[in-house]
């Protein structure tokens, strides 16, 4: 219970300091306009909250705000594969491209499939995910002449609104903290952005079926890497690779794969679209689907 309230806490503080910096950068906005970094540079929204690719987070801070400004995005996405639907929704702030702070909220819908699983057809699972990340080394779209990639560090905590059953599927927590190192470089003279991540996790299917399990409780690392090409300065399209943890003996993890095109018509407005293959998800096979979200941002 101590441990709760003190998530809960740490949870509330962090959407606190991020919501005033958010107010703060408004006023700094419509000074500036829009901040100062390349198109496309601040990424799109992480599906935990993260600026990233869809998947995965990149080492680049959200918004558009150097060294001297704050930024920040707001998001909306969808995930449809054949049997399940994912809603996440939610905000960060970019603080003078050092720190981002980050929250999602993840809804996630079982439709018919909660039948053939027992616990009801539409059974809902949500989850909120709060956020930081450091910019530690470098800088990824600066420093060209130098080979060094930028490298930011980060977690993401999790809580879960499912205990009892999570737990009744053989999760041993409702809730549970990722914690990652990634590096990200953008090579302009090719249009080339890579992407490359290192994340400890107990979480299973991102902490939707809890965190830590009967097969294993401890942290694994786990490898994301993505990849975009920036066809002009608006369009980019790429693809990202995620490993995930397999924790449970009920259900095999598969590891997850996409393919996605972003558009960016300016600074304020994001589009991405994309074929996911989630794999198997809690016995149901072949999760396999379109990834659509918009971003609004500074």
């Amino acid at each position: 219970m101590r441990k709760n309230r003190w998530a809960k806490k740490v949870g509330q503080s962090l959407l606190v300091i991020g919501l005033t910096a958010v107010a703060t950068g408004s006023s700094v906005s419509a000074m500036a306009d829009t901040g100062d970094k390349l198109l496309l540079t601040g990424g799109v929204s992480q599906v935990e909250g993260a600026a990233g690719g869809g998947l995965t987070p990149w080492a680049f801070i959200g918004g558009y705000g150097t060294d001297d400004q704050i930024g920040g995005n707001t998001f909306a996405t969808v995930v449809k594969t054949g049997d399940f639907r994912l809603n996440t929704w939610g905000a960060l702030v970019g603080i003078h491209d050092r720190v981002e702070l980050s929250y999602a909220k993840q809804r996630f819908d079982t439709l018919a499939a909660g039948a053939k699983l027992g616990i009801g057809q539409g059974f809902i699972f949500t989850q909120d995910v709060y956020g930081i990340k450091v910019r530690v080394a470098g800088d990824g779209v600066l420093e060209q002449d130098n080979r060094m990639p930028q490298i930011s560090v980060g977690l993401q905590h999790k809580q879960n609104n499912r205990g009892a059953l999570v737990r009744a599927l053989g999760a041993k927590d409702d809730e549970g903290t990722d914690y990652y190192v990634t590096a990200t470089k953008l090579i302009l003279d090719h249009n080339l952005l890579l992407n490359g991540t290192v994340r400890m996790t107990k979480a299973n299917q991102m902490g939707i079926l809890g965190f830590g399990g009967d097969k294993s409780n401890g942290y694994r690392a786990q490898t994301e890497v993505s990849a975009a090409w920036l066809v002009n300065k608006s369009v980019a399209i790429g693809a990202e690779y995620r490993t995930k943890p397999d924790n449970l003996s009920f259900a095999h993890e598969d590891d997850w794969f996409d393919v996605f095109v972003a558009w960016a018509p300016t600074k304020n407005v994001s589009l991405t679209m994309a074929y996911a293959d989630l794999g198997d998800i809690a016995t149901i096979k072949k999760q396999r689907g379109a990834y659509a979200s918009v971003q609004i941002g500074f």
